[in-house]
């Protein structure tokens, strides 16, 4: 949703009101009228679309032509759907709608055109460097929300938070989110298939271990120093050496990376990142209050003159 296309991914027509639609075999899915497909990924496709009955654009989330047919692509769909309508935060997508026309399951949500964390880190982290600790502090919040809502996302990364031009924040993606469990649950309770993406797991995300919010911790520890640094803390040649440099390497420290960093944020992401969740902040909430008091910048950065072909406004 937050992927701004190099170019168009399809082409467009335009009807009498005004309102362009794509021109290929999907048109409309329910009420929605297909826009543009604005994200064609290995899993999911993400279209603009058009709903006539409030005015509004919103965006459509299909599964790609691969998974069409895969219950399992189909159940992460339908649970997206059933984590994210009963969530309403400034810094969370909002998620409106899950239906299945002509065959093709859909979820509908909040349209916010911006660009992926991710992205914003490959187009250069200079350019949003002043907007970090605003960012940052929405990233927080947002998670603080989402783990007292009672799930824990499993999948906090780059790619799973939107940042505009002004830093406003949103956190998408639902569909590895399980429902936070009691003392009795987490040690008894069934274990769940490992999922997650590597470069961001907790420890005991990787053991399969019961999860508590302490793991999201982890991984947002993990995406705050990508956000600054401009690579992951941890890599590896292959799977096995990333995954036991989460299990036994001491987190980096930031002011390492970068010296504008100051030595007590830098002391705060790495107790994100302690291998043990006791060592940790004890939730994203918990985290949110410290990142608040403590300064990221020796000597905030300033932002940057537009690059050619910006709007300086």
């Amino acid at each position: 949703l937050g992927t701004r296309a190099a170019s168009t991914l399809t082409e467009v027509g335009h009807q009498s009101d005004g309102i362009p639609v794509s021109k290929t075999a999907l048109s409309n899915l329910g009420p929605y009228r297909l826009v543009k497909l604005v994200h064609d990924g290995e899993g999911s496709r993400i279209w603009r679309a058009y709903h006539d009955g409030s005015q509004k654009f919103v965006g459509i989330k299909t599964l790609s032509e691969k998974y069409k047919r895969s219950r399992e692509r189909l159940g992460q769909l339908k649970q997206e759907y059933a984590v994210g309508v009963k969530l309403n935060h400034p810094n969370i997508l909002r998620i409106h709608e899950f239906g299945i026309e002509r065959g093709t399951p859909y979820v509908a949500m909040e349209w916010f055109p911006a660009p992926t964390m991710k992205r914003r880190i490959h187009l250069g982290i200079d350019r949003i460097a002043h907007l970090l600790p605003k960012i940052i502090l929405q990233a927080t919040e947002a998670l603080a929300y989402f783990n007292e809502q009672g799930w824990i996302h499993r999948d906090v990364k780059p790619d799973n938070f939107l940042i505009d031009d002004e830093g406003e924040v949103k956190l998408i993606d639902f569909a590895l989110a399980r429902r936070k469990r009691g003392t009795l649950g987490r040690l008894f309770g069934q274990r769940s298939k490992i999922q997650g993406t590597r470069s961001y797991m907790s420890p005991e995300q990787i053991r399969n271990w019961a999860l508590d919010e302490r793991s999201d911790v982890y991984s947002l520890g993990c995406t705050i120093y990508h956000l600054i640094v401009g690579n992951p803390p941890f890599t590896g040649t292959n799977t096995n050496e990333l995954l036991k440099k989460h299990l036994r390497a001491p987190p980096p420290r930031l002011e390492a990376a970068n010296r504008n960093v100051t030595p007590a944020f830098s002391s705060l992401i790495r107790a994100t990142m302690a291998k043990k969740a006791a060592d940790r902040p004890k939730s994203a909430r918990a985290l949110w209050t410290q990142l608040r008091e403590i300064p990221l910048f020796l000597n905030p950065p300033k932002p940057l003159p537009p690059q050619a072909g910006e709007d300086a406004g």
